[in-house]
C-alpha cells in the first residue's frame, strides 16, 4: 500500500470516527464550557480577598461539595492557593498572575 493510499484510508478512517462520536464530542464540549464558566465565576470570587468554601458556595450559589472540588483541581494547578485558616476552614484566593 502506498503512503497516499494509506494516508486516505486514516483520512476516511478518522471522519467515520468524528461522525459516529460527533454527540459524545458536542457533550464533553458542554461541559467543559460549564466548568470553564464555574471556575471565572469562583476565582472572580477569590480574586480580591480569601475565602473558605462555604464563603464562595454562598456567594456564588453553588453546592460546597462542587466549590470544593473545583477548588481543589485548581489548586492543583496552581490557579489558586491556599493562604491560611479561618478556624478549622482553609482560604482560598486566586494566584497572581
Amino acid at each position: 500500500m502506498s503512503a497516499q493510499a494509506s494516508t486516505a484510508s486514516r483520512g476516511e478512517m478518522l471522519k467515520q470516527l468524528r461522525e459516529q462520536h460527533a454527540e459524545t464530542v458536542v457533550r464533553t464540549q458542554a461541559l467543559y464550557k460549564e466548568q470553564r464558566r464555574i471556575q471565572q465565576e469562583i476565582c472572580k470570587t477569590i480574586r480580591d480577598t480569601p475565602k473558605t468554601v462555604l464563603d464562595v458556595a454562598l456567594a456564588t450559589g453553588l453546592p460546597a461539595h462542587e466549590v470544593l472540588w473545583h477548588l481543589n483541581a485548581m489548586k492543583k494547578y496552581g490557579i489558586v492557593a491556599e493562604t491560611g485558616m479561618c478556624g478549622d476552614y482553609p482560604l482560598y484566593q486566586k494566584v497572581e498572575e
